[in-house]
């Protein structure tokens, strides 16, 4: 038997790593940061256990990789579902509603991610980080940004209040208040994207600001 060519090897690590995040993934999201342990995670993947470590330097990391592909995957469904549009309005109002969705569909996983973000360890510089924040950059230069590095930073900063605010335990603030402020500050109507029903906060919103 031949051995494997570098470019089989490298798929089947991605499809390892792959496996992992979306495990890590379905299992916080079931049992909680805490109840999850990376042997849990390894025989979700059905993966030996020596490579979570291989990949990833902890669980911390781990959860912040699995959290950002999530998030990658579903903004960009949300860019390409039809119809798809280069309307730089509409990908941005697709954009904000995705990661509200987020943290209405998946509370306990994104609360736990928020709350990863803020420890010691602070913010992963990981592959899956780095397809989100390009995804990000590109919707935000769609939208006629005249200086992207500066708008990207703010636009995350605002998504990531807008998480908190939803997710803050005792006194979540409603997903659809949020959406209402981020779409005045950027001047979006109420019906781009995916409104939620009942209408805008107020019953009434600009149509052009």
């Amino acid at each position: 038997m031949s051995p494997r060519s570098a470019s089989v090897n490298e798929e089947l690590r991605r499809r390892s790593r792959e496996r992992l995040l979306r495990s890590t993934v379905e299992l916080v999201a079931e049992r909680g940061y805490e109840a999850t342990t990376l042997g849990d995670i390894a025989d979700r993947a059905g993966a030996a256990r020596g490579l979570v470590s291989y990949y990833f330097p902890g669980k911390r990391q781990l959860l912040q990789s699995a959290v950002h592909r999530l998030m990658h995957l579903t903004l960009h469904a949300a860019l390409e579902r039809q119809p798809r549009t280069e309307d730089g309005r509409e990908r941005l109002a697709r954009a904000i509603d995705a990661i509200l969705g987020l943290a209405r569909d998946e509370p306990l996983l994104m609360r736990t991610h928020m709350a990863g973000i803020l420890t010691a360890d602070g913010f992963v510089q990981c592959p899956e980080q780095r397809r989100l924040a390009e995804l990000l950059r590109d919707t935000v230069a769609r939208y006629g940004s005249a200086d992207v590095d500066a708008d990207y930073p703010l636009l995350r900063a605002l998504l990531m209040g807008a998480v908190v605010a939803v997710l803050l335990p005792g006194a979540p603030m409603p997903a659809a208040r949020l959406r209402a402020e981020l779409f005045q500050r950027y001047g979006l109507d109420w019906d781009l994207g995916v409104p939620p029903d009942g209408g805008p906060p107020g019953g009434t919103f600009p149509s052009h600001l």
